[in-house]
């Protein structure tokens, strides 16, 4: 009796796949509410990361997963991040494994929501960004809210400034920086929160503008003037070759800074 091979192929098939989704299905398995730590990512392109995807990136780290867009638990591995076709290595993935490795014990469930370019005004209820056309701000309250229905909500990660770095609108970044902040925790009902700031890039051969260095000053004195707030510096950054954007070394090292900067803070809080 000879075996029809295509249908052999795909009873093989059907096996593999069976196989394949049972084990992602075991890999995002939700531990409970409280052991699942919540990490919101936010701001523009660099806590989205432009970062060079190499083997590390696509490294997994055990009990770290990351919210899709499509709203649905994954296993964290860069890019996290979607907002652009640019998008690759980031902050967020290096920052978990640090905390993971701290905090055994634990799960963390990551929350993409940085739009590149977007300047702070756009982080407002019902402002539109069409550069990656979606609501940086209700959107990012939205997926935050619905982490929070599978685990607690520990702390927010900014990263932005950039696109405020020009004559207006560098002036008034403390004050949006502060209302922003203040915004977020009575949205996410969390007065507390932590909050933690990263430097702008302060390139090689480039010497910043007097509008970059307002805003780099402005977000140093929101972390020293509101509780629960850091600023995470970042020394000797190097580029992808555009003066921007951090390239994927220089983002291990910002996050290992953030994830100091959170672990000092909730020793403090406690």
């Amino acid at each position: 009796m000879k075996t029809n091979p295509m249908k052999y192929l795909s009873r093989l098939f059907l096996i593999y796949a069976l196989f394949h989704n049972a084990v992602s299905a075991e890999e995002v398995k939700l531990p409970s509410k409280d052991k699942l730590h919540l990490f919101l990512l936010a701001g523009q392109s660099n806590m989205a990361g432009r970062g060079k995807i190499d083997a590390t990136s696509k490294k997994t780290t055990p009990k770290v997963i990351a919210l899709d867009k499509n709203g649905e638990w994954k296993i964290a591995t860069d890019p996290l991040h979607w907002d652009k076709p640019s998008a690759g290595t980031g902050i967020g993935r290096s920052f978990a494994a640090i905390i993971r490795e701290k905090k055994p014990g634990i799960s963390i469930g990551l929350i993409p929501t940085a739009c590149g370019g977007s300047p702070i005004a756009i982080w407002e209820p019902g402002k539109y960004w069409e550069q990656t056309k979606n609501h940086p701000w209700d959107d990012s309250i939205a997926a935050a809210k619905k982490a929070m229905r599978d685990g607690t909500l520990k702390a927010i990660l900014w990263h932005q400034g950039e696109a405020d770095c020009s004559p207006g609108l560098s002036a008034a970044y403390g004050k949006n920086l502060e209302d922003l902040i203040q915004r977020f925790r009575r949205e996410l009902d969390a007065p507390d929160l932590p909050f933690i700031i990263g430097q702008l890039g302060n390139f090689p051969g480039k010497t910043w503008t007097e509008d970059q260095k307002a805003v780099d000053a402005a977000q140093q004195a929101v972390a020293k003037r509101l509780k629960n707030v850091a600023f995470v510096p970042i020394s000797e950054p190097i580029s992808i070759g555009d003066n921007l954007h951090f390239d994927t070394p220089t983002l291990r090292r910002l996050a290992d800074g953030y994830a100091k900067a959170y672990l000092e803070m909730t020793d403090k809080i406690r």
